[in-house]
């Protein structure tokens, strides 16, 4: 299968590309830039130049591929809303150009959006006033896809997708600490966030890409739910630092743009998932990954 990999530079995307050259297909990456283009060569994979807002790039990518996995997003959460509008633009753009063909879309969606107060499944749809929920617009579209004879589906992956290079938000959790000379949790820490590794992760796209079934919404979660109270201890200990709870109020000054997401309490399952794709993560679980990855190098 020739597959378009948006992202494919990036934590997720560069490690579903090699995974999908393993299983013996054919990729071809989105790229910003040269340095992009270089890296994708380097991988023996095809750069199709553009960018998320170029819809009509991302049109003509989509059209001669056999199936589309979508990871790229802008993440610059101080204009989460507009990323968001951008994102749901490039997924309709590429779901027009695949609408009719009964091919694989892939788009990455986040088990944040889902809400709290119990432990979500794949049968939830997004909770409209929860962290994340910008991007629910954008899971309407997929699930409309699926209508419109393409074989269209919704991956959401937890908080934490972590692994060697993780620039994302434990990373973020530890530069607070560091700022902040605590490491701290909000109440007494119980909130929980699910977690998978990143070749775990990319396993997942593989088997949706060859296997999901229309308006699937899949589950990459290796680690149902950690409590913050846990990952503020991992920091604590790794950074040699205090650890203690802060109250709400407190939050946003100690957590700033992620004071939602630090408070948010999102136990989420994959038992569907598992079962109906057979995936097996294997990989490291968050908090051993934390101490063995270079998280405090």
């Amino acid at each position: 299968m020739r597959v378009f990999v948006t992202g494919a530079t990036g934590f997720i995307g560069s490690a579903i590309v090699p995974e999908l050259l393993a299983a013996g297909h054919e990729v071809v990456g989105l790229a910003r830039s040269d340095a992009a283009a270089d890296a994708l060569a380097r991988q023996g994979v095809a750069a199709h130049r553009g960018e998320l807002s170029d819809v009509e790039s991302l049109t003509a990518a989509a059209r001669a591929c056999d199936g589309v996995i979508h990871t790229a997003f802008i993440h610059d959460f101080s204009r989460f809303a507009d990323n968001a509008a951008i994102d749901r633009r490039a997924v309709e753009a590429m779901v027009d150009a695949l609408e009719g063909s009964g091919k694989p879309l892939v788009v990455t969606s986040g088990t944040a959006m889902l809400g709290a107060g119990r432990t979500r499944t794949e049968e939830d749809s997004p909770a409209t006033d929860s962290p994340g929920a910008h991007r629910a617009a954008t899971e309407g579209v997929v699930m409309d896809a699926a209508r419109r004879g393409v074989r269209a589906m919704v991956l959401r992956l937890p908080p934490s997708v972590h692994g060697a290079g993780d620039h994302g938000f434990v990373p973020a959790l530890i530069d607070f600490a560091r700022r902040a000379g605590v490491a701290a949790y909000v109440g007494d820490g119980e909130n929980r966030w699910p977690a998978v590794h990143r070749l775990d992760a990319a396993r997942l796209y593989r088997l949706a890409l060859e296997n999901g079934a229309p308006g699937a919404r899949v589950h990459g979660v290796a680690e149902e739910g950690i409590p913050m109270r846990a990952i503020a201890e991992t920091i604590g200990l790794g950074l040699g630092l205090p650890v203690r709870g802060i109250t709400p109020d407190e939050a946003p000054a100690h957590f700033q743009w992620m004071a939602g997401f630090a408070t948010i309490d999102n136990p989420t399952s994959s038992v569907l998932t598992r079962e109906t794709l057979g995936w097996h993560p294997r990989e490291a679980g968050l908090l051993d990954d934390m101490r063995e990855s270079g998280y405090f190098s």
